[in-house]
């Protein structure tokens, strides 16, 4: 048995654009959720490239998943693997420049 929709499924769950550069990020998924983490645990002591420090709300992360609460809401699909099945979860970043 599969858990997850089919490969061609795919949604576009967000999309990300910088104005300045024309930099974009389009996400695509089986999953029906998107987690957004915004930085805020930032404070410039994480470094990256060239010594870049990496201060409050300067990165963000999405994360694509199914229902958050499934396990506590009886009409969400089940979040539960049992033996013997398998799980496929597919993400694309889709990067261009508009």
């Amino acid at each position: 048995m599969l858990r997850g929709d089919k490969e061609g499924d795919l949604t576009k769950a967000a999309k990300l654009h910088d104005p300045k550069s024309g930099r974009t990020l389009e996400l695509l998924t089986n999953q029906p959720a998107v987690q957004f983490y915004g930085g805020n645990f930032l404070d410039g002591k994480a470094t990256g490239k060239n010594g870049h420090e990496y201060q409050y709300r300067t990165a963000l992360c999405l994360e694509t998943e199914g229902w958050p609460d499934a396990p506590n809401n009886p009409s969400a699909p089940s979040a539960v693997l049992r033996p013997g099945e398998t799980y496929r979860h597919i993400m694309v970043h889709r990067f261009s420049a508009e």
